[in-house]
């Protein structure tokens, strides 16, 4: 079961939402949402490493412009339900909004700013709402085939649909993105963080020298390409305290530079312990 977090309540809001249009089944279109609650659409111009989105609330009318730079339909889709959150999360017009009654919003930049992290919870649950995307889950298989599947289905990065479903599964899992030999992040669901004597990745590690991640990143053409490679590694490489073989799968992001990397199949140690002491006891009877 997951645990609740500070942002909970962005993602029951986004909820809220699908509610009150009645929107119940997959995919979610973001930019209909848009429409049916009187806000304005418009493309922004192509520029290299622009701004992922922009809201705009003047004069109590209110507007997002979406991104043109990036060919990534899933990316301009979390866009614009991002831009959604702004504009729908209480409190988020007046602390966003400069004097002109513009934000600009630039993906990757959230980290430590409370409005950007509760908008892309928002977002998240907007386009992949817990109860639709649990029930997927169960139908879409494993590890990196199922990410893919599950984001053709809502129109969602696989970037997007890996932290969801990381942060939708009881299993232990892990999510990292890295350039070049850098870890820019690495996210862990709710069971892996329940394993003991883990020590947790930073942000700007560098990544551990003999993972597939590593190897991969070595070849530029592979990370653009989008290529993807899957093969074991052991937990302590990249956690350590921990030694046990688990399931590494990398992906290319492609234009974007970066990689992104998914290790499960883990199991706690703490219930190895367990089923060791239960198998340990072989009681006799008369």
């Amino acid at each position: 079961m997951r645990k609740i977090d500070d942002f909970t309540q962005a993602e029951i809001e986004a909820e809220s939402l699908l509610s009150e249009l009645g929107i119940n089944s997959l995919p979610i279109d973001p930019f209909d949402i848009a429409r049916q609650l009187g806000i304005e659409l418009m493309p922004m111009p192509s520029v290299p490493n622009g701004a992922s989105g922009m809201f705009l609330h003047v004069n109590g009318e209110c507007g997002i412009g979406y991104p043109t730079h990036v060919d990534n339909n899933g990316f301009v889709r979390f866009s614009v339900a991002h831009e959604i959150g702004h504009y729908r999360l209480p409190g988020h017009p007046e602390a966003v909004v400069d004097e002109k009654g513009k934000h600009h919003s630039c993906a990757g930049a959230s980290n430590g700013d409370r409005y950007e992290k509760e908008a892309d919870s928002f977002a998240a649950a907007l386009l992949m709402p817990t109860g639709l995307f649990t029930t997927a889950m169960r139908h879409a298989g494993e590890g990196l085939a199922a990410i893919e599947k599950l984001g053709e289905l809502c129109g969602t990065s696989i970037e997007a649909t890996a932290i969801r479903y990381k942060d939708c599964t009881s299993e232990p899992f892990a999510v990292i993105r890295s350039e070049g030999d850098t870890i820019e992040y690495a996210s862990m669901s709710s069971a892996l963080r329940e394993f003991p004597k883990l020590t947790w990745i930073k942000k700007g590690t560098r990544l551990p020298a003999d993972t597939l991640t590593a190897q991969f990143n070595r070849d530029s053409s592979r990370v653009q390409a989008a290529e993807n490679d899957s093969d074991t590694c052991d937990l302590d490489t990249w956690f350590g305290g921990c030694s046990q073989e688990i399931t590494e799968e990398v992906i290319g992001l492609g234009e974007y530079g970066k990689t992104l990397t998914i290790l499960r199949e883990m199991v706690n140690p703490d219930e190895n312990e367990d089923d060791s002491e239960l198998g340990a006891w072989n009681p006799t009877f008369r």
